[in-house]
């Protein structure tokens, strides 16, 4: 049997798609692999969010050729759709394949056509969801954006924002469900817009998506705030199978800030939102990523942020760091700031998540949750989530993986990635 080996970079959504480029593989006859490992294809999915992961990106390929020189090493994904000339000079690559038509690998593989970039008009909307672990699926219902903010290059990496209709994306919900997966993760680029071109909507698909046998669990990805309304919080907060975990993008805590990105919104808007979540669900996960150094950001600016997001009822912050991106109207703009200054603005902001991580947690210590068991195993403890989102460990029990059983969480304590934990009795 030949032998394939993949590497994922990036987000949720780049897992779905190589799960399902490892689904058609191995259907056809290859042995999935170990990256580490000699193989005779090695598949590289790629990210292009920032500099730092286009770096990440040219180490890999390196690593793969050098691991194997005969080997044969496609690249696909958001890199490649951005920079494929770049891509196909690197040592070793043979296949070069963007967003477009990275699902078409294994077609390219048979047909023994080194693919490039193909000039079409438009990218399809191509469906897809991962199976690792068997406890929990990122599940791609939308893909690409229209938004255009002035910090991002995905728009110009996955296209214009497209997603399947409702009927369509229920047999691929119905699909997972089969494999005895117990929660389903909807994922995206801006899922907020699912169905928005085809005379449908997010909530309906969430009302539909409801009443789906087999699946315990349904979490949604990244919305952004003004697509997150009333009636989709409303849902969730009488749902027994929509958690209760809100993920909404702030990226900037000053208004002039939001207005240089491009963003749809004022930070008032944003701490409504805030607020009625948790008017109607007290106990959700709020989570909101924030950039660190965008370019035009004074530091009375920063600091004014850091005070408004204090006093965010937030449950943690995901924050990046700037990075030039060369398709992005923000790389025309000169930083205001000095050396050193992004890398202390990271450090604060990272230093506010965990406080208000830490106070998130501390409401629930002595509480019993239901807790979601994974496979994952670390020095013997195994892992889970509660509903809302609050990470648990336990020794080590097979007969725990993919149930759902009910804990006291007890002691808080941080794991070996210094993230926040409870110890479940």
């Amino acid at each position: 049997m030949p032998k394939v080996a993949f590497h994922t970079l990036g987000c949720r959504l780049n897992f779905s798609e190589t799960s399902d480029l490892m689904r058609r593989f191995s259907a056809s006859g290859y042995e999935i692999v170990s990256f580490e490992e000699a193989a005779d294809l090695y598949v590289i999915n790629t990210c292009t969010v920032t500099a730092a992961a286009e770096k990440k990106c040219r180490q890999i390929i390196r690593s793969a050729h050098r691991l194997n020189p005969e080997a044969k090493i496609a690249v696909v994904g958001c890199f490649s759709e951005l920079r494929p000339q770049e891509v196909a000079k690197l040592p070793g690559v043979d296949f070069v394949l963007g967003n477009r038509n990275k699902h078409l690998l294994f077609d390219y593989m048979c047909s023994g056509v080194a693919a490039g970039q193909e000039a079409l008009q438009e990218m399809p909307f191509v469906p897809s969801y991962s199976t690792l672990g068997r406890t929990r699926s990122f599940f791609k219902i939308q893909d690409g954006c229209n938004n255009f903010c002035s910090y991002c290059a995905i728009p110009y990496a996955r296209g214009r924002s497209r997603s399947d209709t409702i009927e369509r994306t229920l047999q691929t919900a119905g699909e997972i469900a089969a494999a005895g997966i117990k929660e389903i993760v909807l994922t995206g680029v801006n899922i907020g817009d699912f169905g928005r071109y085809n005379g449908e909507t997010l909530y309906g698909l969430l009302q539909r998506l409801e009443t789906l046998p087999g699946v315990e669990r349904i979490r949604i990805g990244s919305v952004e705030p003004d697509l997150l309304g009333n009636d989709i919080i409303s849902l969730m907060a009488e749902s027994r199978k929509l958690m209760p975990h809100f993920h909404m993008p702030l990226q900037a805590a000053h208004d002039e800030v939001l207005k240089k990105m491009k963003r749809h919104y004022d930070r008032a808007f944003y701490a409504g939102r805030v607020a009625e979540i948790r008017r109607m669900i007290p106990h959700a996960f709020i989570a909101c990523d924030v950039i660190a150094g965008f370019p035009t950001e004074t530091d009375a600016q920063f600091q004014d942020a850091l005070a408004f997001l204090e006093t965010l009822d937030l449950s943690a912050l995901h924050v990046f760091s700037y990075s030039h991106r060369v398709e992005a109207a923000a790389s025309r703009l000169q930083a205001v700031y000095g050396a050193g200054e992004l890398a202390r603005r990271s450090a604060a902001l990272h230093e506010l998540s965990d406080r208000k991580k830490q106070a998130f947690y501390a409401r629930f210590i002595g509480k019993e949750a239901s807790v979601l068991w994974e496979s994952d195993r670390q020095d013997g403890q195994m892992f889970g989530y509660t509903p809302n989102y609050l990470k648990v460990r336990h020794a080590f029990d097979e007969n725990k993986v993919n149930t759902v059983c009910t804990h006291t969480l007890g002691g808080l304590e941080k794991d070996a990635q210094k993230d926040w934990c409870f110890v479940a009795y």
